[in-house]
């Protein structure tokens, strides 16, 4: 194997790994996808994806950390969540990676509710936050997805057309 095919295959690699870095949050999605791009475009010394794309490439990758961060925060204001029921919801969606697609969809909810049951507040209110929390990092979840298949349909055409 040479080591252009080397380079392509670990680019690959990086590529499908930041997919599903989209919808599962232990691994950093796009960014990983970027590498790859990145990592495929220099090892093709730039003769398809240049600069130009790269950038757009790299703005969609801030815009998908930016929405990471708003997402959750938006949902869980919208709820009048606490600190308490945000760090739960992080710990949760860490914790319900060993679960499955169950644990990954469950832990957030539940570790937003318990967050606000230590906070204080009664379990109705704790449960509307848990799913104020869930609601919001699905949304942005499916953002995320959204933008990870941009990237790959805009990576994709400049390989191919380019």
């Amino acid at each position: 194997m040479d080591t252009n095919t080397a380079w392509f295959l670990v680019s690959a690699a990086l590529i499908l790994i930041g997919l599903l870095g989209t919808v599962l949050p232990v691994l950093p999605g796009l960014p990983l996808m970027f590498a790859g791009m990145w990592l495929a475009a220099w090892a093709d010394a730039y003769q398809r994806v240049g600069a130009g794309t790269l950038t757009v490439l790299g703005v969609l990758v801030l815009l998908s950390i930016l929405v990471d961060l708003l997402a959750s925060m938006i949902g869980a204001r919208r709820v009048g969540a606490s600190g308490k029921a945000m760090f739960g919801a992080g710990v949760g969606s860490v914790v319900g990676l060993f679960f499955g697609l169950p644990g990954l969809l469950a832990g957030p909810f539940l570790g937003a509710s318990l967050g606000e049951l230590w906070h204080g507040r009664e379990f109705r209110a704790a449960t509307r936050v848990g799913f104020g929390t869930w609601l919001g990092l699905l949304l942005g979840a499916v953002f995320k997805l959204l933008l990870a298949l941009a990237m790959l349909a805009i990576f994709f055409a400049m390989l191919l057309l380019g």
